[in-house]
């Protein structure tokens, strides 16, 4: 697994499974009916501010590779840091900003944030980079999973949306940063970029690849170099070069609680499970 909490994983890793065509794009609905795609727009105004940062955001889409790379400043993408006595200790995972009514949500890895304590014990660094927080700390005051996540751990309901808030803020995280496009019941097979804060780094790594479905449920990434504190790093399709925002199609997690080797990636497949969460979360439920 890729949270530094928990130890153990399967050791076997599949091989490499590569695809030639071109994933379609994804439809477009503003609705919550299972086996559909859902997207939400950002909240009004949130225009002004974003267009600030977008100079900071453009870094181009990383290459196709066998080995991540340093990524640029990602806004919207960042690490989740432990609290203690009000001071930040150690990144441990990393999470994304997705848009939602009220502009407050991230999405992680359930694996991340369970077990940890209560939510006001970690903390959310946007664009974290080389021990700068460009667009503040962001408190967790609320942890959303799905009950089978709770009940059993089961690998397919390994995905946790956070809600944030800023002592003093002006506006919600998603004024700030942009944010990602969720979107559930999407193809198994598309190219993607994943993002992640590896425990021994202080910069996100990047990479982009097919994803593949090894088994029922689960997306496979491959590419090296996604180690522990990846978890929770999102699966971007559709990635616009000029903002470095995208479509949130997994997380790293789910088998193996991400996967046993820094080459093979997992995650959780988003369907129905993952909209109804999502849907809790807007709720505040």
């Amino acid at each position: 697994m890729r949270a530094r909490r928990r130890s153990g994983r399967h050791a076997a890793s599949r091989a490499a499974a590569w695809f030639t065509r071109p994933a379609g794009r994804l439809t477009v609905v503003g609705t919550l009916t299972v086996g559909v795609v859902v997207t939400v727009t950002p909240a009004n105004g949130a225009a002004t501010d974003i267009a600030s940062h977008v100079a900071k955001a453009v870094r181009g889409l990383v290459t196709t590779s066998e080995n991540s790379q340093v990524v640029g400043d990602t806004p919207a993408v960042g690490a989740l840091f432990s609290i203690s006595q009000g001071k930040l200790g150690t990144h441990f995972c990393t999470a994304s900003v997705v848009s939602s009514p009220h502009g407050d949500l991230a999405i992680t890895a359930a694996h991340c944030v369970t077990g940890t304590g209560m939510p006001a014990t970690i903390a959310f660094v946007p664009g974290y980079h080389s021990g700068t927080q460009p667009y503040g700390v962001w408190i967790v005051s609320r942890i959303y999973v799905d009950p089978a996540w709770n009940s059993t751990s089961n690998q397919d309901d390994d995905v946790a949306f956070l809600k944030l808030s800023q002592s003093g803020a002006s506006a919600p995280i998603e004024d700030v940063t942009g944010a990602e496009t969720l979107a559930t019941k999407t193809t198994a097979k598309q190219m993607v970029e994943v993002i992640g804060y590896p425990d021994s780094s202080e910069q996100p790594v990047g990479c982009r690849n097919w994803t593949s479905e090894p088994m029922a449920n689960q997306l496979e990434f491959d590419c090296g170099g996604y180690t522990n504190g990846t978890s929770g790093g999102p699966f971007l399709a559709d990635v616009n070069p000029a903002t470095g925002q995208g479509v949130v199609v997994g997380v790293i997690g789910g088998y193996d609680q991400g996967g046993f080797t820094p080459a093979v990636s997992y995650s959780s497949e988003f369907s129905a499970n993952v909209a109804n969460l999502y849907a809790t979360a807007i709720a505040g439920g």
